[in-house]
């Protein structure tokens, strides 16, 4: 017999539905997710941290699950909630079932609700705190719990998933320009991207300070990805900062931030971040660049927003903005080879329309002129 489960959100709404992998509770912001396949690199994904991540497409799990589409070592957001799980897993490269997968991991999840109902809901109220439960799927208490667990704002997710020490990726083979990698919470995506380029990838964690990074010697640094509040986070923007301020080796050092890498960019330079009503989070988001007028299709997982107007008289060029609700979605400086996107352009999953900011990076670090 299926166990039953309740998703319970702090404004009193209550989901009752059958509960799949791990069997307990999970707190954490829920916000859904609007890509229709990927949801093991969303799974693998730091960036959800803090988050129970309900999918919009209906049927989930039909391709398994593999070792090779994973974005980290583990899977971190606290739960899964989804219209229909698939017991078959049809796939030539699975290795197992979503739900046995979840089950080993630790990670709770729900199926059999209305996830189209729970998404309007959450698009008109806005994330806000949930519990799943299969261990007590009594909706009063849920309920309660969940107005009692934390949120997101003011919480500095980073020191979680971030690495313990520094670690090269695997670029045993490459010769091109050596690049320190800011571990917010990497996607493997991105370690991939630069290493496909030919670059030297050494990774150091969020608490790496100036001095650390200076004596990697490094040609460029890119700004990870990464879960929670960017401005919970001042260590980590100060560093950023100094590298900015003073570079290592007296020469502008090419920066390039991604995700949370772009909030703590915005901050170094002096802008504010603001909390959006449900966030950006799936593979079809489309993005304008001001510059040529192209719009891409791009992959999203973000809460926070750097505030367009905190960037006024910084010396900060708007070069991306989102055309679903006009928020900054890109950046770079006028002078400085420094820039950085909302965005995901590394994919893994979703299009790869933005996949040439990686090879404008690459200009930059080899003392090109184009502009960032």
């Amino acid at each position: 017999m299926p166990t039953p489960a309740v998703l319970a959100l702090e404004d009193g709404q209550v989901y009752e539905g059958r509960a799949f992998g791990a069997t307990g509770e999970a707190f954490g912001e829920i916000v859904f997710n609007t890509s229709m396949t990927g949801y093991q690199e969303i799974i693998t994904d730091a960036s959800y941290r803090g988050q129970i991540v309900a999918m919009t497409y209906p049927l989930i799990g039909n391709y398994g699950v593999n070792t090779e589409d994973v974005e980290s070592h583990r899977p971190w957001l606290e739960g899964f909630v989804v219209k229909e799980l698939s017991r078959l897993a049809s796939n030539w490269r699975s290795t197992k079932c979503l739900d046995e997968y979840l089950r080993e991991a630790g990670v709770p999840g729900i199926e059999g609700l209305d996830t189209r109902a729970l998404t309007k809901h959450i698009r008109t109220a806005g994330a806000m705190r949930a519990v799943l439960s299969s261990a007590d799927p009594d909706p009063k208490r849920a309920v309660e719990k969940a107005r009692a667990s934390p949120g997101l704002e003011g919480r500095d997710l980073i020191r979680e998933v971030t690495c313990a020490k520094a670690w090269d990726w695997d670029c045993a083979s490459a010769t091109g320009p050596k690049v320190v990698v800011m571990d917010y919470g990497v996607k493997y995506g991105i370690l991939n991207r630069l290493k496909e380029l030919g670059c030297r990838v050494r990774v150091l964690p969020a608490s790496a300070s100036y001095d650390d990074v200076a004596a990697e010697k490094p040609e460029g640094v890119v700004l990870s990805n990464g879960p929670g509040d960017p401005s919970a986070v001042p260590y980590a923007v100060e560093t950023v900062r100094q590298l900015i301020e003073k570079p290592p080796g007296g020469r502008p050092l090419p920066i390039f931030g991604i995700c949370m890498g772009h909030q703590i960019l915005g901050q170094a330079f002096g802008g504010k971040t603001f909390k959006l009503k449900f966030g950006h989070h799936g593979a079809n988001h489309p993005t304008k660049d001001l510059r040529t007028g192209k719009v891409d299709i791009t992959v999203q997982n973000h809460g926070f927003c750097v505030d367009i107007e905190s960037l006024a008289d910084r010396d900060m060029e708007i070069t991306h903005l989102n055309l679903n609700d006009q928020t900054l979605e890109g950046m770079r400086h006028k002078r400085l080879p420094v820039f950085s996107v909302q965005f995901h352009p590394e994919a893994s999953p979703g299009p790869h329309d933005a996949q040439y900011l990686f090879r404008r990076f690459l200009d930059l670090l080899r003392g090109g002129h184009a502009k960032a």
